[in-house]
């Protein structure tokens, strides 16, 4: 066990870093906050590569003795943190996703040019309790390693793929299986609702503002939405897809 003072310390600099996408990306590995998704973590083995606690946290259930550990003084702790209420555990961790690749997979989630964090992380939470095998992200999403994002998924991260990937390519790939794609519009679109579930199907949800790439939308087997029954304009995306995810999969 490893003990850590000064907020100035090489590793807690390090730590620090991970708040960036830059430093992310470079090292392949990123920060999570918080018991619960320090536990969720540990379930998986080969995820977490280093543990941070403060003198008054309990050491997580689950903790590997292969994996590193730190004690920090407070000063060195709320430096590594982002969060305003206070957390006793932190850990950094493994990205899996060049691991995977998506032609594997039949009941995918494919996110083009998503931007608000917290949507994205609400996004995989669904995906996850939706049984979906995995998440497909277009260049031009937000990194599903923010913080924000992390939060938002409460831990879902570690439950399926998540994987950067060129989505036209892989929608041709998709229709070489036979595997239908749903897209998500407002014009030329069906309501979701004449579409049958099926055991495997892809469904491309789109930006906040501008919705799916148009010339994806050409791509697609058929166009889906949601009705507005009421007086809203429209329907938050991760809402939508909620919707949308529940229905395909029957």
């Amino acid at each position: 066990m490893k003990r850590i003072e000064s907020a100035k310390n090489q590793k807690v600099k390090d730590w620090k870093k991970l708040h960036s996408k830059k430093e992310r990306t470079k090292t392949n590995t990123y920060i999570i906050e918080g018991e619960h998704l320090v536990e969720e973590a540990l379930k998986t083995s080969g995820i977490v590569l280093e543990v941070m606690v403060t003198e008054e946290a309990n050491f997580p259930d689950g903790l590997d003795l292969s994996v590193s550990c730190y004690i920090l003084s407070e000063d060195a702790f709320t430096e590594i943190t982002e969060t305003e209420t206070p957390q006793t555990v932190a850990a950094v961790c493994r990205m899996s996703e060049t691991e995977n690749n998506p032609f594997q997979y039949e009941k995918l989630l494919l996110a083009d040019r998503v931007q608000d964090p917290g949507n994205l992380g609400t996004i995989i939470r669904t995906a996850d309790a939706a049984g979906i095998d995995a998440i497909v992200l277009s260049p031009g999403t937000v990194d599903p390693y923010n913080g924000k994002t992390l939060r938002s998924a409460q831990g879902s991260h570690f439950h399926l793929p998540i994987i950067k990937f060129e989505l036209s390519e892989l929608m041709e790939q998709l229709k070489q299986k036979n595997i239908p794609i749903y897209g998500t519009a407002l014009q030329n679109a069906i309501p979701y609702q004449e579409v049958k579930p099926s055991q495997s199907f892809a469904l491309l949800i789109g930006n906040e503002g501008s919705g799916v790439d148009s010339e994806m939308l050409t791509q697609t087997d058929r166009n889906l939405y949601v009705p507005i029954y009421g007086k809203a304009e429209s329907l938050n995306v991760a809402a939508a897809t909620a919707i949308l995810l529940y229905h395909l999969r029957g």
